[in-house]
């Protein structure tokens, strides 16, 4: 809808290009039940639903202004941004993404006043809520940036205008789009392009080259392994992953001024959102909850970690499809399953019309013809994992 039309409809000039500098809100939602006084409406079109019907309700729960679409959107985060005195750093990466988010979050927390995305709101629309949200005396603002198509980094840079970068690692998620694993760390990479200061990746990251072009001399290609984080890590979120993801948190989060003391501190009770690692208890069974997303890279990381668990009962891995895998899909899920053959499990169960067709010991084609057979297939006291892309729902399994 033109911004004239809605300033006509609603009486309220709408927030535009440099309005922030001289206008005082409280935050940015889309959703117009979660609108509290001061905040700013974002009015969304989507493919069900178009939040300029909900603007009504919008002003009338106090909102201080709309926002108009997804480009006025990106305007005005950008604007925002230039205002705060905030360190911006950016995270991307084919895995480890928000893991890797959460723990600069909590390293910086001990450095100073940290603002960071929430969830996965870590697209072009997630990003500058974000941002919108951060208070102005935050002293960084920790932004998580995906990506599934090339040019969406440079994107996402545009409105964050980050001062330091860090690359997780590069793999073969998305890869439906980008056709080789080199584009993928180009696409990543665009991140140390653009950051003005610290860029961070794995010492070992086998395009350290690619990204050692982009970043220039902002490179800092550190450990992934420090022997001081790898009680605290094991503790909390085992695996060599995970101790590489707290790592590169680390190396960042240093050149910020954060001591080795601090880090193990700001572990004690660390926890991670969602279904990340999350372990619980049903009828007995004990389930790893890893349902949030999965490519072939954490797919085999999650069962290296699990399989190196003690369990009491038995070891199952319930594992399902991954998404956006291109024409190499079969044979990435067959590269998984094999994997899990040989890590000596005792139980490998395969849901999807994909994952049905590679070695397992018993396969399903879809979640509906599993669940009927849980019961059947789980005892008391099995240690079980669920990892699939979120797309799958395997996390109904403990509905």
């Amino acid at each position: 809808m033109p911004t004239a039309s809605l300033t006509a409809r609603f009486g309220r000039v709408l927030l535009m290009q440099g309005i922030f500098l001289d206008k005082p809100f409280s935050g940015a939602t889309f959703d117009s039940r979660k609108v509290e006084p001061g905040m700013i409406f974002v009015a969304l079109k989507g493919e069900k639903v178009d939040g300029h019907d909900f603007i009504p309700m919008a002003l009338a729960r106090g909102a201080a202004g709309i926002v108009d679409g997804c480009e006025e959107l990106a305007r005005a985060a950008r604007d925002y941004r230039r205002s705060l005195k905030a360190q911006v750093i950016g995270i991307t990466g084919s895995a480890g993404k928000t893991t890797t988010k959460e723990l600069v979050r909590a390293f910086l927390g001990r450095v100073g006043k940290v603002h960071a995305t929430e969830g996965n709101f870590n697209n072009h629309i997630g990003l500058p809520i974000t941002i919108l949200n951060c208070p102005p005396d935050a002293d960084f603002l920790v932004l998580e940036m995906g990506t599934n198509h090339p040019g969406e980094i440079a994107s996402l840079c545009d409105i964050a205008l980050p001062d330091a970068g860090l690359v997780t690692c590069v793999g073969t998620a998305h890869i439906e789009f980008f056709g080789t694993q080199e584009a993928i760390a180009r696409e990543k990479g665009t991140l140390f392009a653009r950051a003005k200061g610290p860029c961070v990746v794995s010492a070992e990251n086998p395009y350290l080259p690619i990204l050692r072009e982009l970043a220039g001399g902002r490179l800092v290609a550190a450990s992934t392994h420090l022997p001081w984080l790898e009680d605290a890590m094991a503790a909390i979120l085992p695996g060599a992953h995970n101790l590489a993801n707290a790592s590169l948190a680390y190396a960042l989060c240093a050149q910020y001024g954060l001591e080795r003391a601090a880090a193990l501190a700001a572990l004690d009770d660390f926890a991670l959102p969602g279904a990340r690692w999350r372990r619980t208890e049903k009828d007995g069974v004990f389930y790893i909850d890893d349902t949030y997303n999965a490519n072939p890279d954490s797919m085999m990381a999650a069962i290296a970690t699990f399989a190196a668990l003690p369990a009491g009962g038995r070891r199952v891995a319930i594992l399902g499809d991954m998404f956006e895998l291109g024409p190499r899909s079969d044979e990435f899920h067959r590269e998984v399953f094999d994997f899990a053959a040989g890590r000596g499990l005792d139980l490998v169960v395969a849901v999807g019309s994909v994952s049905s067709r590679c070695r397992a010991d018993l396969a399903f084609a879809s979640l509906e013809e599993l669940l009927p057979q849980i019961g059947n297939i789980l005892r008391l006291g099995d240690t079980v994992l669920l990892k699939a892309s979120h797309g799958m729902r395997l996390g109904r399994v403990l509905d």
